[in-house]
């Protein structure tokens, strides 16, 4: 293991990218572009779910599982025909209504903002429908669980393209070229399977925030948001709300050491916050590879650096890779899945790189 200098922060950086041993190939396929996973980890603590699409941030919905805690994959699962009229990045989700029955449902952006949903724990799917009459892009980039059985706030953004309509054009704009960025929250109060109108919750003057990632202070009291700042002039932000939701902090910068894109977050079990993302730090050498920070959670209420960085693994393609999915095993071995230009001329590909936080912490000098 070794060291990487860094001029964007102090903390240490840990690079796990030449671990072979620690990676797991979910998907490829020659000559084809396999981007922009989520996954879900269901109760039995053994299986697993990932979705992706075929394509850059939009194309035919892949669903694959595994039975062994993310170790081995089946073969692509059979869908429904729409799932391959996507637009946008999928996402998974197990959520619970009020009389705790379980579900896992499948969002997919842009407008309107669709889901589908399973009743049987992921064997069989409806199709994609709308969830309202609005749209957004990477929806929902993150799911909430409110104090509320049942309830849940779902996160998305919009640059003013899609939350009212609009052509189901791909969402990737040149960084700079749209200006009216905005965080949006939807409430369902049913486990899921209905959901209103959106509102807006965080925006900035200058900055272009997108991608809200959320975690919940260990004493459950507060919500955080990491989000990503695709202007590119300033680090990553946060927010912070005491009210479940209802009312947010002025957005504020990010310490380098934490700025990245698409932040998802998790805790590992002795209560360390572990922030998976793209590297998108001005000054990293380790800029757009797959990144994850070590740290607690008032490190973001204290705007401090943390622990240390670790480079999962090195991207060979600019700041193409890395929307990353995080699950947390019983033994604590973090589960960090993305996709990336691993191969030098290759397309990408999906992978998970698997590792315990206190294991590759004795390898620290």
């Amino acid at each position: 293991m070794e060291y990487i200098k860094n001029h964007d922060f102090s903390i240490p950086v840990l690079d796990l990218d030449a671990e072979h041993e620690k990676q797991i190939i979910i998907d490829r396929e020659k000559g084809q572009y396999l981007g922009h996973p989520t996954t879900v980890l269901m109760d039995d603590m053994q299986t697993m779910y990932c979705v992706y699409p075929k394509g850059h941030g939009k194309g035919e919905i892949v669903l694959k599982k595994s039975t062994d805690r993310g170790l081995t994959w089946s073969d692509r699962l059979s869908t429904p025909d729409n799932w391959s009229t996507s637009r946008e990045v999928p996402t998974i989700y197990k959520l619970y209504d009020q009389k705790g029955t379980r579900r896992l449902f499948v969002f997919s952006g842009l407008y309107p903002i669709r889901r589908a949903v399973s009743g049987d724990d992921g064997q069989t799917w409806s199709p994609l429908k709308p969830i309202g009459d609005f749209g957004g892009m990477v929806a929902l980039s993150e799911v909430v669980p409110l104090k509320t059985p049942g309830h849940y706030m779902g996160l998305f953004h919009d640059d003013g393209r899609f939350i009212k309509g609009g052509e189901n054009e791909h969402w990737g704009s040149p960084a700079g070229e749209v200006d009216d960025f905005k965080i949006y929250k939807t409430v369902s109060r049913d486990g899921g399977l209905s959901w209103e109108a959106p509102e807006v919750i965080v925006e900035h003057k200058q900055a272009h925030l997108c991608e809200a990632g959320a975690v919940r202070s260990p004493d459950g009291e507060q919500i955080a948001l990491l989000m990503r700042e695709n202007s590119r002039k300033f680090n990553s932000f946060v927010s912070f709300s005491n009210d479940e939701g209802e009312t947010w902090s002025a957005p504020q910068q990010l310490p380098g050491a934490l700025t990245g894109d698409r932040h998802v977050c998790c805790y590992d079990a002795e209560g360390r916050l572990i922030v998976s993302f793209r590297d998108t730090a001005h000054k990293s050498s380790t800029r757009g590879d797959f990144g994850a920070w070590v740290g607690e959670y008032s490190d973001l209420v204290k705007k401090t650096e943390g622990e240390y960085r670790i480079r999962l693994k090195k991207n060979t393609k600019e700041l193409d890779s890395s929307y990353p999915a995080l699950e947390r095993l019983p033994d604590n071995t973090i589960i960090a899945t993305t996709y990336g230009h691993w191969d030098e001329g290759e397309e990408p590909y999906i992978i998970s790189v698997r590792f315990n936080p206190k294991t590759i912490e004795k390898k620290m000098i």
